[in-house]
């Protein structure tokens, strides 16, 4: 591959890159989906999950037997090295959801001899998940990274910049943390946890003087925007979960038995269509 670099009219002189791909290059999505094609779960209960350099292994343990998971460890280990990838053992962790009340002990894993750390939770793609599929963790974190940038927000206020800028600093530098993959997680965060994050919206709000959209107005209209996606794409594999009923007035909601799961994206995504549909017909 031949890489150069232009500014402006300006041109640098070719380099031939023999390995990997530039940072940034159109083609690198591209080149690594090819390259990684072949990297398939060898088990129905196992699936993995690919992004970037990145890559994610889950297993599904039934009745305490734990050989398709392991199997399916030695088997990306394997194709590692048919492909020339060498893994990094010290970076691998391995977390373990388990609810039932008599939890098992499981063997710890093992990477070309060496062991896999165990964690309580570990950060995926800049979310921290957590062995109880709890949020506090990942908004603990959250809140920590955009407490430095209030300090910035009170520093450009205390230098006479206009309202417009100092929203626009709050959208790009702050709302956008708070705001990551939010579909994902608050749904389910603990009301603690909701209030802490928006304390935080409190005190930007002061700081610029302009009312600010809650994290209950942004999750609810990016659920119903993510949502209406879903629904005019039907080759999504979440397409048929938004089913009208006869009357053709109201989806069909998802019926769960526990919290955790009523509140995930889903059954939060069929209420707020519901009352989105709601609203229209009273209107």
């Amino acid at each position: 591959m031949l890489q150069t670099v232009r500014m402006g009219p300006y041109y640098s002189s070719t380099l031939v890159l023999s390995t990997g791909a530039p940072q940034g290059c159109v083609l690198s999505p591209f080149l690594y989906s090819l390259y990684t094609f072949d990297c398939t779960p060898l088990y129905k209960s196992n699936t993995i999950i690919k992004f970037a350099d990145d890559t994610t292994v889950v297993g599904l343990i039934s009745e305490n037997d734990e050989t398709a998971y392991r199997k399916e460890v030695q088997g990306l280990i394997q194709w590692c090295k048919e492909n020339n990838l060498m893994l990094n053992t010290k970076k691998p962790k391995e977390l373990i959801i388990d609810f039932r009340r008599k939890k098992s002990v499981f063997l710890p894993l093992h990477i070309n001899g060496e062991e896999v750390e165990r964690v309580g939770s570990f950060k995926y793609l800049g979310i921290y998940i957590s062995e109880d599929l709890s949020w506090t963790a990942n908004i603990n974190m959250v809140v920590r990274k955009v407490q430095g940038r209030l300090y910035f927000l009170r520093m450009l206020r205390g230098l006479n910049l206009s309202q417009h800028l100092l929203l626009s600093y709050y959208h790009s530098t702050i709302e956008s943390v708070l705001t990551y993959s939010i579909l994902s997680w608050y749904g389910s965060s603990s009301e603690t946890d909701k209030k802490a994050l928006q304390r935080i919206i409190k005190i930007a709000q002061n700081v610029i003087g302009l009312q600010l959209p809650t994290l209950d107005e942004i999750f609810t209209s990016r659920t119903l925007k993510k949502s209406h996606n879903i629904l005019r794409d039907p080759t999504h594999p979440a397409h048929n979960f938004f089913e009208l009923l006869p009357s053709g007035r109201r989806y069909r909601t998802m019926k769960t038995r526990t919290t955790r799961l009523l509140n995930s994206f889903y059954p939060r995504a069929l209420i707020a269509l519901n009352n989105d549909l709601r609203a229209s017909c009273k209107k």
